[in-house]
């Protein structure tokens, strides 16, 4: 059975400059940019949370000086139009990987100063960097709506 391509990412453009553009949080005055039926099988594709400022250059600067104010890229939303407020979404992954072509990851020991993934780290952990799991550069899923 065809996978509906639903999302594509080019992983050499930057977040806003996508067809569709990406966007870093869900809000209600963000409307769908694609739209599946129930059951239907379809392919997604996504940058990594820093929308492509870690680079495959094996130098530590990328991680040092993310830009914290321009990470968290989403690609979406999608509509389900038999969906209503309220409803409950089952969402299969059928398939989860990197894009062909762009098969690399990192991973980031992030300080309070630069995030630390998100921590809220207080001044008596200052001293106490965390890693980061692998993040990898680009992705695709294929997933199916269910009804439950």
């Amino acid at each position: 059975m065809p996978v509906k391509s639903l999302l594509t990412v080019d992983p050499e453009k930057l977040p806003w400059e996508q067809s569709p553009p990406l966007h870093n949080r869900w809000h209600p005055s963000i409307p769908p940019v694609a739209s599946v039926e129930e059951g239907e099988i379809f392919r997604v594709e996504m940058v990594d949370w820093t929308g492509g400022q870690i680079k495959n250059n094996d130098s530590a600067d990328d991680v040092k000086n993310v830009d914290l104010t321009q990470v968290h890229y989403l690609s979406g939303p999608i509509n389900i139009p038999t969906a209503e407020p309220g409803d409950l979404l089952k969402v299969e992954f059928l398939n989860l990987g990197a894009l062909e072509g762009d098969e690399w990851g990192f991973t980031g020991t992030f300080h309070k100063d630069n995030g630390a993934c998100g921590l809220q780290l207080t001044d008596a952990l200052i001293a106490c960097p965390r890693a980061c799991p692998v993040y990898l550069t680009a992705m695709m899923a294929c997933a199916q709506a269910v009804a439950s």
